[in-house]
């Protein structure tokens, strides 16, 4: 046997019906708090100063992290030696 029960009711009534909080009121300051902080974070943008933040490192800046990636990778240069296949074995001369 199967019973099927079809409540229709909004999604409040059901929460008030099982006895949950009511916390639209509470999301909604979250949400305005959230919109203030975000709106004032964007009225404070100046493209200038992100591209400061973005990229801190002036010239002297990016020519010691290239000095340093140079000296760090220079351990890894594939030398000749391990580039080339190797020879292939000579044959036997007879005699």
């Amino acid at each position: 046997m199967k019973i099927t029960i079809e409540v229709d009711c909004t999604p409040a009534e059901a929460r008030a019906f099982m006895g949950l909080p009511d916390v639209e009121p509470l999301q909604a300051e979250v949400m305005a708090e959230i919109q203030r902080r975000v709106m004032n974070a964007l009225s404070m943008t100046d493209p200038q100063q992100l591209l400061k933040a973005w990229a801190p490192w002036s010239a002297q800046g990016m020519e010691a992290f290239q000095t340093f990636a140079k000296a760090a990778t220079a351990g890894w240069a594939p030398s000749a030696s391990r580039d080339k296949e190797p020879d292939a074995p000579k044959p036997r001369s007879k005699g």
